[in-house]
């Protein structure tokens, strides 16, 4: 027997309102001095929105491509294994989310308008559903029209988005203030302040700061791999079919999982029913694995991230790096998958069993990845720390979902980029930097979100503090 959870919304002695509004009739604010906004992310794109509501004019600076053009670079890391450190599945219109499933699903539901985001996006052409559905997703496929559609309402508005554009440094004011960035190309772009909505993946722009003296910290996050099963097995396992196959009715199933080992968690993260494990490096010589899926998850396969919590403690060996100890602890794991998968964004890989028995793979199964997979010892590759504890949490998950310990899963990696190994500070009420006046961190990147919703919700909360303060100023 199955359970309906149903929310529903009921209006007395009114009419109800429009199932959805067209595209907002956003005020124009041309002539507006320009608030800048570096990177064109969830974060970045929903700041810029709410600025245009408030009447301020944002120029959203972007280092990658528009989500069109972004596709061929796409391709080149797939096919050939070339990536392209301004335009990957991490940089580019849209950011991270844009080609890597678009899952619309947050617990953060105290940090904003969940469902404000919600109908935001599908004023832009999302599909209604995502209003109802529990574990609403668009999917790859239809994110980046919704994307495009949210650009060409920034500069409908008179803001605007500037594309091809790495920040190199920012720029003050004769009071010390900083009001704008300066592009790898010379050009300046000036304005009220800055909102720094990078993504976690921006390992140049930590550096910057850090460089330039602005304050950020190290901070916690979860590194380990991405394991692949067959979708109709994790059907056949959460929906107990035996051997039926799935209802057409029925979604293809997820799972979620977590356990704890030596005292850190070990989670399942970003799982991709009906799905394709992809590239993710933003830089050669590195090897990074996410997951995706289109609106329809008809894949063969099902993926998911399975990480491991690293503490601060455990960035030691990099303590010689300060702030940056987790980037670099992040590098070495892609370095080392780089270097054992063989290159041309092959990843290293093993069975699940022989991942939890230590046993080295003979063969390898059938894969979404299409880089391409090269049988490697992973399991002993990894830090102990993180090795271990997957093997596990490996093994305590194959005896709660029974079939789950096949021959037929595979283990791929690395998955390091699950959130950003950086925190750049902010005041709790201004959410301006408590030490660079004009700056305000934002978003995944800064260390304050962790996925499409949490980072868009974030953006709206940034962009009205600012607003609040032109104001008052």
């Amino acid at each position: 027997h199955g359970v309906v959870r149903l929310r529903v919304e009921v209006w007395c002695d009114e009419p109800a309102p429009p199932e959805i509004a067209p595209v907002p009739a956003y005020p124009d604010v041309r002539g507006r001095r320009p608030v800048i906004i570096v990177g064109c992310g969830p974060a970045g794109m929903f700041a810029a929105l709410r600025l245009v509501e408030l009447g301020l004019r944002p120029v959203v600076i972007e280092r990658g491509k528009d989500v069109q053009a972004r596709r061929h670079d796409l391709a080149a890391i797939t096919r050939r294994g070339e990536v392209d450190p301004d335009s990957n599945y991490c940089f580019g219109e849209g950011g991270a989310g844009t080609y890597s499933d678009g899952k619309l699903y947050t617990r953060a539901t105290r940090r904003g308008n969940v469902n404000d985001v919600l109908r935001t996006l599908v004023a832009h052409g999302a599909p209604s559903d995502i209003r109802v559905d529990a574990h609403p997703h668009i999917g790859s496929n239809r994110l980046p029209q919704v994307v495009a559609a949210m650009r060409d309402s920034i500069r409908a508005a008179g803001g605007d988005v500037v594309f091809n554009a790495r920040v190199t440094d920012l720029v003050k004011d004769a009071s010390g203030r900083v009001c704008g960035a300066r592009t790898a190309d010379g050009e300046e772009h000036v304005g009220e302040a800055v909102i720094l909505a990078t993504g976690h993946s921006a390992r140049d722009v930590f550096e910057m700061l850090h460089r330039d003296g602005i304050a950020i910290e190290a901070k916690p996050f979860a590194v380990g791999v991405r394991v692949e099963h067959p979708q109709p097995l994790i059907d056949r396992i959460q929906y107990h079919l035996g051997q039926q196959p799935r209802h057409p009715a029925l979604p293809a199933a997820s799972y979620r999982l977590a356990h704890t080992v030596d005292g850190r968690g070990v989670f399942s993260f970003c799982m991709c029913p009906g799905g394709w494990i992809v590239p993710a490096a933003t830089a050669p010589g590195e090897v990074v694995v996410n997951g995706m899926s289109l609106s329809s998850r008809d894949s063969r396969y099902a993926n998911s991230g399975m990480v491991v919590s690293v503490e601060l403690e455990d960035l030691t060996p990099y303590a010689a790096h300060g702030p940056l100890a987790g980037v670099a602890f992040q590098a070495a794991l892609e370095k080392m998958a780089a270097e054992a998968g063989g290159g041309h964004q092959r990843s290293p890989a093993q069975r699940l069993p022989d991942f939890v028995t230590g046993r080295e793979s003979a063969t390898l199964p059938e894969s979404s990845y299409h880089p391409g997979l090269t049988a490697a010892p992973l399991h002993a590759l990894l830090p102990p720390g993180i090795g271990h504890r997957l093997q596990a949490g490996f093994a305590h998950f194959g005896k709660t979902m029974r079939g789950y310990m096949t021959d037929e899963a595979v283990v791929a990696g690395v998955e390091s980029r699950t959130s950003s190994p950086v925190r750049i500070p902010r005041d709790g009420d201004t959410l301006e930097h408590p030490s660079a006046p004009g700056l305000y961190p934002c978003g995944e990147g800064a260390g304050y979100a962790g996925g499409i919703v949490s980072a868009a919700m974030d953006g709206v909360r940034v962009a009205e503090s600012l607003a609040a303060r032109v104001r008052s100023a």
